[in-house]
């Protein structure tokens, strides 16, 4: 099938998509990905309508890709009777503009007049994207919302509300459409198959008699040697080392600037430092004591041990021999392989009695009919979800489409592209293209080759503690006073006014004009640094030398003796000095004399001087304002721009615009305070008379001028042009034709 013929416009330096009729927008699919200006964009930092955004989003990565957007376009062009309904971006969608011919149109249309008639608007003839919102909310709110989740309030018997509250506390919620905690199916049948394993492995260690030797004790004994177990190890094998070789006693025991460390510190007898040293003083084939000399930090466990875990398996006893460890161990062993085998331990601290109760068919199909009446709203929440889908591509995919399709928004300048969040008021200008941005610093590293000059601004309106940062495109004016730390004004598109204060500056040429002055202003700062430093080195030698000369005349008073004479100036310098002068004044000679030497060609020079000092930065901000443009700005924020969307010099002009007084204004130029000026155009007129002056004197005139005005005639034999002259030869003497000799 032949791709569809479409129109097409030239702006940015690039040609652009332009949706001429509806249909030309549901033909979306067959435009060539390659003509495309974007092809993903995220969903976040955009002023669009967000809700709308997460619609197209259906995968939920929080990205538009261009299948996504065509799907969206496609769904809702089979719902409309008109595509042309795109074009025209409805706030209200008409009812009579559902297509009802297709099973689905016709239910969103019934589903879309039940919106209406619940909200009180039953003879309505269109829905908008408030109605169909509201709706939603409504239906979700209902304690039957189609969304497979059952919050407790939806119970209708006590029993059904404990046992979702149950599985919540045991199993884990799902959030409700409506906000509330709540569960589904797969959570109720995980809970009872829990509730199945456990009781199951409960009922076999009550059959077996062997697995519970001390009987109802059992529990207990095993929890209370559980604590111990690891330290008892411990201080057994520490004895038995000992054994071995009583010179390992004092390391065992540990050393004793540990006990020095530990005394030098508030004492608590659940220290961790006193934890961890043995439960008792090791010796060679020690009984562990259970009563007495023990780890204080240990005493309360080892008391709970000998009661409930000694006393029932061996009597009363007050100390341990390790063969008698050995033999309670084993007494508790077959209970402790059957603790090991426990499934369904998630559900356990709901209570053996709770759990034998919820272990019946009875408790299982307790919720089945809740589920089916959830089940059954299903249908419905799904048309009316597509009710607020449609209105809202309805209303927003044209205008996502031009500028993610094409940037027509961006480019036609009638209204603001969905990237550009706000206006930033800094330096007396107004910078429309401002970009929100998430992480300045990971932004900025791709930023730069965008060739403008960008400023990233932390924006905050401290009323409501909002927060963000935004980046924003200079393209009129220049740089001299834009710098991190100033402050400004941010406009978002609501109109709300934001705080806003420069954090960061990638530099570029913002003008050719600004290039032309560049190197200049250059040489001034330098100078003026240079000055400064200058000036700077100066004062503190003087004031150096001033302290030592007081020390050194009051030393010198009290010692009786005679101050130095300060040091006679070098003859060499002063030399030196007068031949950097006399070179100076030399090559500003030759330089004026080769523009004197220009005669009426002198202002040509003037230009030239100047193009050759300022040419080269000219050409580089040429160079740059022609590759300006919007791609890497937009790419850094995770666009994936399609094309090279150019920043010209007339367009970015328009983006930025300078302080202008208003057309009719008056102005009082009678400052008060104002420093007194020179009078620069005197200067320049006695420079232009003096200038035409020596050119006159020079002879450089003279072939402007008649003969009686020019230099030679009026200043005579002064006139330099004439001793310039060379000398003219004489004239050879004519010879006489001699007489004819007489005959």
């Amino acid at each position: 099938m032949a791709s569809r013929a479409f129109q097409f416009f030239r702006a940015g330096g690039f040609d652009q998509v332009r949706f001429e009729s509806g249909q030309d927008f549901i033909n979306l699919d067959q435009l060539d990905w390659k003509l495309w200006v974007a092809l993903a964009c995220p969903t976040k930092g955009l002023a669009f309508d967000a809700r709308t955004l997460e619609l197209i989003d259906t995968d939920k990565d929080g990205r538009i890709r261009a299948p996504e957007l065509i799907s969206a376009v496609k769904w809702a062009g089979a719902l409309l009777k008109s595509p042309d309904d795109f074009l025209k971006a409805p706030k209200e969608l008409p009812l009579a503009s559902i297509n009802v011919d297709v099973e689905e149109g016709k239910r969103i249309f019934e589903a879309a007049r039940t919106v209406l008639k619940g909200l009180g608007k039953a003879d309505a003839t269109t829905i908008s994207v408030e109605d169909s919102a509201n709706a939603v909310k409504a239906f979700h709110d209902m304690a039957f919302n189609g969304d497979g989740v059952i919050p407790p309030e939806s119970a209708k018997t006590p029993e059904q509300k404990q046992l979702i509250a149950d599985v919540i506390a045991t199993i884990g919620s799902t959030d409700d459409k409506s906000g509330k905690k709540g569960v589904n199916a797969d959570q109720v049948k995980a809970f009872f198959t829990a509730v199945g394993e456990y009781v199951g492995w409960l009922a076999k260690g009550e059959a077996d008699a062997g697995l519970m030797p001390l009987k109802g004790d059992t529990v207990a004994a095993f929890e209370a040697m559980k604590v111990v177990r690891s330290k008892v190890d411990d201080f057994f094998a520490r004895c038995r080392l000992a054994a071995f070789d009583s010179r390992a006693a004092a390391a065992l025991n540990r050393e004793e600037k540990e006990y020095l460390a530990v005394s030098a510190k508030d004492l608590s007898i659940t220290s961790e430092e006193i934890k961890g040293f043995p439960l008792s003083r090791i010796e060679a084939n020690k009984a562990l004591p259970l009563t007495e000399a023990v780890n204080p930090a240990w005493a309360d466990a080892l008391a709970a041990f000998a009661e409930k875990t000694v006393k029932p398996v061996l009597g009363e006893q007050k100390t341990l021999t390790e063969a008698q460890w050995t033999q309670v161990k084993g007494k508790l062993a077959a209970f402790e392989a059957w603790q090991s085998s426990k499934v369904g331990a998630t559900v356990e601290k709901l209570g053996v009695d709770r759990l034998k109760a919820l272990n019946t068919d009875a408790q299982k199909s307790s919720l089945d009919a809740l589920f089916a009446e959830e089940k059954a709203q299903e249908p419905t929440a799904n048309s009316i979800a597509s009710v607020e889908k449609l209105v809202r591509y309805t209303r927003d995919l044209f205008q996502l489409a031009n500028n993610f399709v094409s940037f027509k928004d961006f480019y036609e300048r009638k209204k603001r592209a969905i990237f550009q969040v706000g206006t930033l008021f800094l330096d007396q200008r107004e910078c429309e293209l401002c970009i929100r941005v998430d992480d300045a610093g990971r932004h900025a590293t791709m930023a730069p080759l965008s060739r403008g000059f960008l400023a990233y601004c932390d924006v905050s309106r401290p009323a409501s503690g909002e927060k963000m940062s935004v980046v924003a495109a200079f393209t009129a004016g220049d740089s001299d006073n834009l710098m991190v730390g100033r402050n400004g004004l941010f406009k978002d598109n609501e109109g709300r006014d934001w705080d806003a204060t420069i954090t960061k500056i990638i530099d570029s040429p913002i003008s050719i004009r600004q290039a032309f002055w560049s190197p200049y202003k250059k040489v001034i700062r330098f100078v003026e640094e240079q000055v400064a430093k200058r000036a700077a080195e100066e004062e503190k030698d003087s004031n150096a030398l001033l302290t030592e000369g007081v020390s050194t005349v009051g030393k010198s008073g009290e010692e009786g003796k005679v101050v130095k004479e300060p040091k006679k100036l070098d003859i060499g310098v002063v030399a030196a000095l007068g031949v950097a002068v006399g070179g100076i004044t030399a090559a500003i000679g030759a330089l004026l004399q080769s523009f004197f030497g220009l005669g009426m060609w002198m202002p040509l020079g003037v230009v030239g001087l100047l193009l050759l000092i300022s040419g080269p930065s000219m050409l580089i901000a040429w160079l740059k304002l022609r590759q300006r443009n919007i791609g890497p700005l937009l790419d850094a924020n995770g666009w994936a721009v399609n094309a090279n969307a150019m920043l010209n010099v007339p367009f970015g002009a328009s983006l930025t615009k300078t302080a202008k007084l208003p057309e009719g204004s008056k102005l009082d130029t009678q400052d008060p305070f104002a420093e007194a000026r020179r009078p620069w155009k005197l200067y320049l007129a006695l420079i232009t008379i003096f200038s035409l002056a020596i050119s006159y004197y020079l002879g450089k005139l003279d072939h402007f001028l008649p003969a009686a005005a020019r230099s030679v005639a009026v200043l005579g034999d002064a006139a330099p042009a004439k001793e310039a002259k060379p000398a003219e030869a004489p004239k050879a003497e004519e010879k006489k034709p001699e007489a004819p000799a007489a005959k």
